[in-house]
């Protein structure tokens, strides 16, 4: 029968130390061996291959904006600067890169999709389909009529929102909004192609669609009483509780002056 003596404690301290310092000594020897691999020219990137929408860019564009922002090789590149070297450029909204071994990144990128303008008139801001404002050409934008948008700073996705719920409304009536503004003071008013300006008032998205679904609704009943068409609204105020105010091209509602005698 053989029995087994402890080692002493200052011996497992010993064995212990002993295999702490060789695990470091490798690691730093794998860190040092990385690092000097890295250098080596092979890992230099050679190439970025661009994905996704592309529609406003082209390779030129992009290299110019990204390639000054760029340094490293594939192992020391900084892929954060890199993504926001892409998202500096005019359309890009978002943009994902990764590494490809041994020398490239693979970027996909998302661009912004205007659906309107924001801002006063001759503004180079657009808003996109999350709300979001950026900036770009304006005579880069694909569709031909785009309405304008305008708000306090902030608040541009209120904004979209509201364009959303009343253009429908609106659009039924063969009309449609070149303009909606939230003023500071939180009023809306709507210009329509027509030509028409109307005051909408204060409020929700509910409260606010009401008015302009009960205003639409007699908007037909009453200018047909002047001999008028629809579209014959110069302007209108919702703002009352018990109706609205509008006036018409072509009607008067002044009394005709008494003839001199």
């Amino acid at each position: 029968m053989t029995s087994s003596v402890a080692a002493p404690l200052d011996v497992k301290l010993m064995n212990v130390t002993a295999v702490v310092l060789f695990l470091a000594f490798v690691v730093l020897a794998g860190l040092a061996t990385a690092r000097w691999a890295a250098r080596w020219s092979i890992f230099d990137i050679k190439g970025i291959v661009v994905t996704g929408e592309v529609t406003h860019n082209n390779a030129v564009t992009l290299r110019a904006n990204v390639a000054p922002r760029m340094s490293g090789t594939f192992f020391s590149v900084d892929l954060p600067r890199v993504r926001a070297a892409f998202e500096a450029v005019p359309w890009v909204r978002h943009a994902t890169v990764r590494r490809e071994f041994p020398n490239r990144l693979q970027v996909v990128l998302q661009e912004h999709q205007a659906v309107a303008y924001w801002g006063s008139e001759g503004e180079s801001r657009l808003i996109n389909n999350f709300g979001e404002v950026f900036e770009a050409n304006v005579g880069e934008v694909e569709q031909d009529m785009l309405p304008r948008l305008n708000g306090p700073q902030g608040q541009s996705m209120e904004v979209l929102v509201m364009h959303r719920a009343l253009a429908p409304l609106f659009e039924q009536m063969e009309m449609s909004i070149d303009e909606l503004e939230l003023s500071v003071g939180g009023s809306w008013r709507v210009a329509l192609d027509t030509g028409a300006s109307i005051e909408l008032g204060r409020g929700g998205v509910t409260e606010v669609s009401e008015r302009v679904r009960r205003f639409l609704k007699t908007l037909t009943q009453v200018t047909s009483r002047y001999g008028r068409q629809a579209s014959a609204v110069e302007s209108a105020d919702l703002r009352h509780d018990n109706g609205y105010a509008i006036r018409l091209h072509g009607v008067s509602t002044t009394a005709p002056q008494s003839p001199k005698k």
